[in-house]
């Protein structure tokens, strides 16, 4: 007896979602046909766990912990590489949001 599942986009959490091929490991992809969805494809379960949000967050939470980059990558077992990548997202981030808050100031003196 096949027990059957909603497949809900973990972008939007809409349950419009269809099948969308398979990627090159062979795991199923599926297609988001909500239209404010901002990721149209996503797969369930990622081979890589550095692609997931919950290992992205534990990088920066350990970096801000003092943790250096490659104790981060052997803890949570992904590459120094995708660490130091992640890390590159966050301070850009960051740094463009401070940037946004100081042109406002300044435009309000």
């Amino acid at each position: 007896m096949a027990v059957w599942l909603p497949v809900q986009c973990p972008h939007c959490h809409s349950e419009e979602v269809i099948k969308n091929g398979k990627s090159a490991e062979g795991k199923q992809r599926y297609r988001c046909q909500n239209l404010d969805c901002p990721y149209r494809t996503f797969i369930l379960n990622q081979t890589y766990p550095g692609r997931s949000r919950q290992v992205k967050q534990q990088i920066v939470e350990m970096t801000l912990n003092g943790s250096g980059v490659r104790d981060i990558a052997r803890v949570l077992r992904v590459s120094p590489t995708t660490v130091i990548q992640e890390l590159k997202k966050t301070q850009t981030s960051r740094t463009s949001k401070s940037e946004t808050a100081t042109a406002t100031e300044a435009r309000a003196d």
